[in-house]
């Protein structure tokens, strides 16, 4: 059996990383399979679907490295382009008697589940259009194409003996009693299919030998399996991953922090440690932490995958990040790093030899991208703003002086202006002045960067070059004077 796999997102907002976790292992599961891995677009619910979103689905997609070898842009794995094969399978159903027109109202089903909260019932439909007479059954047939004023759904004829046993590949055997599965709405009164008739239609279609999805779907499997078995099918098998929650132990959302791929993509996190991260929140091998794309692919199945919920953890996804910065060459991290210094609207200073040397004194300090161009703000802006407390501590009176002839020492230095020579000229400051390197260093620091944290000061001075230090040195002895 060849496998195939498939992820199958609505492009009804950004791209959830609960969400893309599921494609991820569907993803990884093909690969290692050697099968094919295919990308649907679950885009039925017309009002709320947007481009937008289905074009922020497929860049973050192709950032993050899952490729797929079945989807878009061929329209055929569009959910909207397959309402003829939805109205087929309908007909099909009515045809045979295992689907029927239901023709209750609003106020009919609110009153059904009113009383089964009185009589502390599961809520459910309670099969009152099963047995209407041949000529209201027959009258569905037609099932016109979102016909107005169609007072009718169809529904499906669940069986209400027996159990449906679902064999999940992760949660193990689940039994399900038929009974306590009520007649669920395959098409709308407005001609729209329903996600659990169209999703099984697709299944088949595309011939999906695995379904990988969070477990919040694991009520629907037992209906989609009925209606595979009712149209002569059979059905996938399933996978069903455990949801992941946010730090107090509920369902991640917005209120845990940055949830879409794109949010931690522009936050500066890289595609390798959000994959990385992604596959540790719910499956391991062994005690690795840190695995590359092909390991990912080489070593995963579903027999290592935990039943319980994954607990999201930003720090632990800093950390990954922090580990795949330090790996990265200077030259790929100076290619990564300028759009965020485009954003900031900052201009570099100089060459891409420049930027590497300093993104060089700094890759020891950042986690990611933008605190990258956070530390770096004092590199790119020579319009530096002192802090005052960092100015009333190291920027004193007694050492105009040393400062003064720092600043000349460094303006006279002949040819190469490297680390080594800048130490040189501070050595003979020292010397000249009788200071230990904290006492000059911490005020040059000040007077370059702003602040008192910085690289070190020869790492500094270097990069900046001779003229921007010379001249922030000077303004800043300015200010030793007032």
């Amino acid at each position: 059996m060849t496998v195939r796999t498939r992820y199958a997102p609505s492009p009804t907002g950004a791209l959830h990383i609960g969400n893309v976790r599921s494609g991820l292992f569907a993803y990884l599961f093909a690969r290692h399979s050697k099968g094919t891995f295919i990308l649907r677009i679950d885009d039925t619910d017309q009002e709320r679907s947007t481009k937008e979103s289905l074009a922020e689905i497929i860049e973050s997609l192709h950032w993050l490295g899952v490729e797929w070898d079945e989807g878009p842009p061929d329209s055929a794995y569009f959910q909207s382009n397959r309402f003829d094969r939805y109205r087929e399978g309908a007909l099909q159903l009515l045809r045979e008697g295992k689907a029927y027109p239901c023709y209750c109202s609003a106020q009919e089903l609110e009153a059904m589940r009113k009383q089964a909260e009185r009589e502390r019932r599961k809520p459910g439909y309670d099969g009152r259009c099963r047995e209407r007479t041949p000529a209201e059954q027959l009258a569905a047939i037609e099932l016109p194409d979102r016909a107005v004023g169609r007072n009718y759904t169809i529904r499906f004829r669940s069986p209400q003996a027996g159990q449906t046993v679902v064999d999940d590949l992760i949660k193990g055997r689940a039994v399900f009693d038929n009974s306590e599965l009520d007649d669920l709405i395959i098409f709308r009164s407005d001609g729209v299919p329903t996600y659990n008739f169209a999703t099984v239609l697709d299944d088949a279609d595309f011939k999906i030998t695995h379904v990988v999805r969070g477990d919040d779907h694991l009520p629907n499997t037992p209906r989609q399996m009925q209606i595979f078995f009712a149209l002569g099918l059979e059905p996938p098998a399933y996978a069903h991953l455990p949801m992941v929650m946010g730090p107090d132990g509920q369902k991640l959302s917005k209120r845990h922090g940055a949830t879409s791929v794109f949010a931690y993509r522009d936050l500066g996190y890289f595609p390798e440690a959000l994959l990385n991260y992604l596959v540790r929140l719910g499956w391991s091998h062994g005690d690795q932490e840190i695995f590359s794309k092909q390991e990912m692919i080489d070593y995963f199945d579903f027999a290592n995958c935990g039943k319980s919920a994954g607990i999201f953890n930003a720090e632990k996804l800093l950390w990954l990040n922090f580990h795949y910065l330090k790996q990265r060459s200077l030259e790929q991290l100076a290619r990564e790093v300028k759009p965020f210094i485009a954003k900031r609207g900052w201009k570099i200073p100089g060459d891409d030899a420049w930027l590497q040397r300093m993104i060089g004194t700094l890759r020891e300090r950042a986690k990611t991208l933008v605190e990258l161009v956070d530390f770096a703000g004092f590199y790119l802006n020579d319009a530096i703003e002192i802090e005052a407390k960092a100015a009333a501590k190291f920027l004193k009176p007694e050492m105009t002086e040393p400062l003064r002839a720092l600043a000349t020492e460094l303006a006279s230095l002949d040819g190469d202006f490297s680390e080594a020579t800048v130490q040189g000229g501070f050595e003979r400051v020292l010397a000249r002045f009788g200071l230990k390197l904290g006492q000059l260093a911490q005020p040059v620091r000040v007077a370059l960067t702003g602040g008192t944290v910085s690289p070190g000061i020869y790492e500094v001075i270097a990069v900046l070059g001779r003229e921007r230090t010379v001249a922030r040195i000077r303004a800043a002895i300015e200010k030793t004077q007032t």
